[in-house]
């Protein structure tokens, strides 16, 4: 299965750092968050990635153009063809894709941009600014168990963010975006879909969360998977220090590999 990551919006909210190069390559503990989330699902034997890029697109590109000579030992011969020897390669197995899916597309514009690459078999989805130790394993599990289009992941949060409507079967009844004052239950992301949902996505401007999961949601079709754990999201200056912090003492809770 596949894991496709939402990485191409501009990041007004922690522009500070965002100017120079997109969110989900701020780095925490000296690696880009993306990488932490890429190292989450790779622990889980998900090692397919599908990066939505859009803003600052080739950044993402060149950073993992380079990522596998930067973590080598690497010897350049001049005196043998000029020759360029890689010793000790130390990079995960991965599969990366980087697509440009636009500079102003919204987020089920470029889910939709990426369909050719994920075909007709279901697939993850995530925000590549948040970081969570979800246990994937089961999150699949939980997916393929009740047999409906899509599956998100539940944490109970007092942030700001799309607010969900569930049911003590775990249905999602419905999707709203946040609001002030929210201190419910919230979409962190760490989405299964199935390839029907790709008759939801209608254009570049089609939003992911306001459109696509309130019309899963009214069709019985989005389930949630309640996580008690850790997560946290990477919208401000703030934010960024508390996952540093965590980082640097040694106790980062989404550190699963």
């Amino acid at each position: 299965m596949k894991v496709v990551l939402l990485a191409g919006g501009f990041g007004t909210r922690i522009s500070e750092e965002s100017v120079n190069k997109p969110k989900p390559m701020i780095e925490v503990g000296e690696m880009p968050i993306l990488w932490h989330i890429m190292k989450h699902y790779g622990y889980y034997g998900y090692n397919e990635f599908i990066i939505c890029a859009g803003y600052k697109q080739r950044y993402i590109k060149e950073w993992f153009h380079n990522y596998f000579i930067d973590s080598s030992d690497v010897t350049f011969d001049y005196t043998n063809d000029q020759r360029i020897v890689i010793h000790h390669k130390r990079t995960e197995p991965w599969k990366v894709t980087v697509v440009d899916t636009g500079l102003n597309t919204m987020t089920g514009g470029r889910v939709r941009r990426i369909h050719e690459y994920v075909k007709d078999e279901p697939f993850m989805l995530t925000y590549g600014d948040a970081v969570c130790d979800v246990d994937i394993s089961e999150l699949v599990k939980f997916h393929r168990s009740h047999g409906k289009w899509a599956t998100l992941t539940a944490v109970l949060q007092s942030q700001q963010k799309g607010v969900l409507d569930i049911n003590d079967a775990g249905a999602v009844r419905s999707f709203r975006e946040k609001q002030s004052g929210d201190g419910v239950l919230i979409n962190a992301g760490y989405m299964v879909l199935e390839p029907m949902v790709f008759k939801y996505l209608e254009n570049d401007q089609t939003v992911f969360e306001s459109v696509i999961l309130e019309r899963l949601a009214g069709d019985g079709q989005l389930m949630s998977y309640q996580h008690t754990g850790f997560w946290q999201c990477m919208d401000s200056v703030r934010e960024h220090q508390i996952l540093e912090t965590y980082w640097k003492k040694g106790n980062a809770p989404w550190k699963v590999w």
